[in-house]
């Protein structure tokens, strides 16, 4: 009992001496509950949303505008509006005039029930329906579920086993040669890049072959985003362990950068309605730009042209984190 007693006492005393693994240990599951507290807290959330043409939302006198648990957005026109409409991303497209005129989708469950709301407000209201199928839930998270996967295996299958090459020695040896930091971090994240995009496309085709997915945009265009978030993501997990020493404190500063992309980046749910400094926040972060262009491209049909910023964004944070990465670089402990 002694000896264990030892060897316990020496391993707490190495953990609480690693000042920045005990510091993550406390903050990150205390900034994980603050954070969904403020995402998710504030008053109830509206049950539907409500398009609206015209004047600004809060100058309209019509009674259907004054309907509690229902969120009115503001709409450039008639034709942006309808796009929603038939993408079932609002419930109802409502034109303020005598008499006002409403677009339903006859498909849309949600738009039944908000035009009734809007004929017991209004019974003059004149109907135009439209049709369109809506995008399932399976096909809005099959991006996400691919992004997740792509950052995890990126970041801790690169962070981890340089980690390990450092501890082993085995970077050490490996300075002894011509190569320099820039070409051994390179040679990472093609080996890896590689690999994730073979697992992804194993995935794409796999799970297109036996749940099917919606996917109206240029496959092409999906690759090279693939490429593109792939890198980005390999550059930043290579920030962390060019230089750190610590395997608890690498696994921190790892997870202090996932858990934030998982929760803010929209993998499970969309951050419409939350704080605009959340908003501001998650799009600031790679993984929120991939996804972004991703379903742009798989849900909507957008081209290059419409998600160049993000691909502009994620080639950009890819050079700084190499750069800074091959910069910081230690080869031994």
């Amino acid at each position: 009992m002694r000896r264990l007693f030892a060897v316990w006492h020496a391993r707490n005393l190495e953990f609480l001496r690693d000042r920045g693994a005990l510091l993550f240990t406390l903050i990150l599951p205390l900034s994980i509950i603050v954070g969904m507290g403020f995402i998710f807290g504030g008053p109830p959330r509206p049950l539907f949303k409500v398009g609206v043409v015209g004047a600004p939302v809060n100058t309209l006198a019509d009674p259907f505008l004054h309907e509690r648990y229902t969120q009115f957005v503001p709409v450039e026109n008639i034709v942006a509006g309808l796009k929603e409409v038939r993408r079932q991303r609002i419930d109802l497209l409502f034109a303020p005039g005598d008499p006002p005129r409403y677009w339903v989708n006859t498909d849309s469950p949600k738009g039944y029930v908000i035009e009734k709301l809007l004929l017991a407000a209004d019974p003059q209201a004149h109907r135009l329906p439209v049709t369109g199928k809506a995008v399932r839930y399976i096909d809005w998270l099959f991006p996400g579920i691919l992004a997740m996967n792509l950052m995890f295996s990126c970041l801790f299958g690169v962070g981890y086993v340089v980690l390990q090459y450092r501890q082993s020695g085995f970077l050490k040896r490996l300075h002894a040669t011509p190569l320099t930091a820039f070409e051994f971090l390179t040679a990472q994240v093609f080996s890896r890049l590689s690999i994730i995009v073979f697992i992804t496309v194993a995935l794409y085709l796999g799970v297109g072959t036996l749940i099917g997915f919606h996917n109206s945009g240029n496959v092409a265009l999906l690759l090279l985003l693939l490429v593109l978030g792939s890198l980005s993501m390999i550059a930043l997990g290579l920030t962390i362990a060019a230089r750190f020493t610590s395997q608890e404190l690498v696994n921190g500063l790892l997870n202090l950068l996932t858990w934030p992309m998982m929760l803010l980046s929209g993998v499970w749910f969309s951050l419409a309605g939350s704080p605009r400094w959340v908003r501001w926040i998650a799009d600031a972060l790679p993984l929120t730009q991939l996804l972004h262009a991703a379903r742009a491209v798989m849900l909507y049909g957008a081209g290059l042209q419409q998600i160049a910023p993000n691909l502009l964004y994620l080639a950009a944070v890819t050079l700084v984190f190499l750069a800074f990465g091959a910069w910081s670089f230690k080869w031994r402990i």
